[in-house]
């Protein structure tokens, strides 16, 4: 698949087949993440696959009753390790670097799952401390996203975007 196909073809899915998400694909999806940048190399990811129902429909609660979480096969909560990011950068670290180091972690899960003929979507919606409750998260681990996987149900129509000429500036803003 090229990626810039892939690129523009991923959808935010939120509707899932019963059908199974195997233990190879979740590893790959995991591998793709591991690769992704981070500040100094620190990789302050953490990630929670949630197969069990009751953890899933807590997710859901937390994520603001967003129910088709519960009907995903699979489920990773992407973590950032705070302390682990301030090792290397303070306050930076934790306020900053962490939350962007998961997001590019995330963004490879997403594109991993396309390529993978899977439906995935990054959830950003949801009270952190009943996420961390959910999962068990300790203090100085974060919930960045929750991303429920599984055979897509639904393909949903490109949203529209935005032209290059609104959005690019050169040399100053």
């Amino acid at each position: 698949m090229d990626l810039f196909e892939a690129i523009k073809n991923r959808r935010s899915i939120r509707a899932y087949t019963r059908e199974n998400v195997t233990e190879e694909e979740v590893e790959k999806l995991i591998d793709a993440a591991r690769w992704a940048p981070s500040a100094g190399n620190i990789q302050p990811w953490k990630f929670v696959i949630v197969r069990d129902v009751r953890i899933k429909q807590k997710l859901a609660i937390a994520a603001l009753n967003q129910t088709f979480i519960e009907e995903a096969p699979v489920v990773i909560v992407v973590c950032a390790d705070e302390a682990q990011s301030s090792w290397g950068y303070g306050s930076r670290g934790v306020a900053l670097y962490c939350i962007q180091d998961t997001a590019a972690a995330i963004q490879n899960i997403l594109l991993a799952a396309h390529a993978l003929g899977l439906g995935a979507c990054w959830i950003g919606a949801f009270q952190e401390g009943l996420v961390k409750k959910a999962v068990n998260a300790p203090l100085n681990i974060r919930p960045v996203a929750i991303i429920p996987i599984g055979h897509a149900a639904e393909k949903p129509r490109a949203p529209s975007r935005r032209f290059l000429r609104e959005i690019v500036h050169r040399e100053t803003l």
